[in-house]
């Protein structure tokens, strides 16, 4: 049996549990106690939730967890020093340490961080980055290992962390059933980015998201301002116009935008070669996608695909 340490403290964010509904759909889906997971906290206890509510606890003692995950908070200095040398002592005796969200900030204040990759929520990135300046902060990432310990973005990402420790412990075919009855999508690619272009403009018409959709399924076409303009049923300089006014965007700005997401996506699943994406998404050639990318993302196409093959290659040697 695998032992799962969760680790929370007052004002915990409630969102952090959904990881542990990942092991139990995984106990139900092997049909056996493949996990067990114990509440933790520094003193024991009830701990009040964010949302007002209180769970029980124990307190931190010698017992050693096959995984130990820290959960997140509203705040971000949350530390104590009995909370700091559990976390030390966590990456010495257990197989992996995790922490969802803002949880990143008590692995960085124990110094577990110092020189590796992590990831948190967009929102605090910058503030991880400002005060651990020695820690590699990738916020556009959904999920990191670096080694045994494993951060990963906010909210929903919580479950894609716990998919892909499932997936390391039992294979893939049990993460995807376990997906399957959580009604999720099988867990997205660590590289994957948090952000969502197609989120990010959200118009305020019917005819400009007529327009949007449509760039977004063609891909392959020039979509000059004149075809999108003929899908909106504008002029084009009425549909510039009022394209700019509900994204904040020009419209030659964000089909560069979709087209750098289809294509990292394309990346990610590693399928087809650098010149295969650049025509599929409508770049032409591999050139005209690699500037793409250093303007929209600030990294070329080589860099995430090797981000995403050595994510792929963590889980065996961690």
């Amino acid at each position: 049996m695998h032992k799962v340490g969760f680790v929370v403290f007052p004002n915990f964010n409630v969102m952090g549990f959904a990881a542990v509904t990942v092991f139990e759909t995984a106990n139900l889906t092997l049909g056996e106690p493949a996990y067990e997971v114990t509440l933790l906290s520094e003193t024991g206890g009830l701990v009040p939730s964010s949302a007002g509510f209180r769970v029980e606890t124990q307190p931190f003692s010698d017992t050693v967890f096959d995984t130990v995950m820290f959960g997140s908070g509203v705040e971000t200095d949350f530390s104590s020093p009995g909370l700091m040398d559990f976390v030390r002592s966590s990456l010495k005796i257990s197989r992996r340490i995790a922490a969802p969200c803002t949880g990143a900030f008590v692995l960085a204040e124990a110094g577990v961080l110092e020189g590796r990759r992590a990831t948190t929520h967009w929102r605090f990135a910058p503030e991880l980055r400002r005060r651990f300046p020695n820690v590699v902060v990738e916020e556009d990432q959904i999920f990191i290992m670096d080694g045994s310990v494993w951060t990963s973005a906010g909210m929903s990402a919580t479950i894609d962390l716990a998919l892909a420790m499932v997936e390391s412990d039992h294979g893939s075919e049990v993460s995807r059933t376990v997906a399957r009855k959580l009604v999720v999508y099988h867990r997205r690619a660590g590289g994957q980015s948090q952000f969502s272009a197609l989120l990010d403009l959200e118009p305020k018409s019917d005819r400009i998201q007529k327009a949007i959709d449509y760039a977004s399924t063609h891909l392959r076409n020039t979509l000059s301002v004149e075809e999108l303009a003929d899908v909106a049923s504008l002029s084009p300089r009425q549909f510039s116009r009022a394209f700019s006014a509900e994204t904040g965007q020009s419209p030659a700005k964000a089909v560069e935008r979709l087209r750098v997401e289809a294509a990292r996506l394309m990346l990610e699943q590693g399928r087809h070669s650098m010149d295969i994406i650049a025509r599929e998404v409508g770049f032409v050639d591999r050139d005209r996608m690699r500037r793409a990318f250093l303007r929209t993302l600030g990294q070329a196409p080589q860099a995430i695909r090797h981000v995403r093959r050595a994510s792929r290659m963590q889980p065996e040697s961690s």
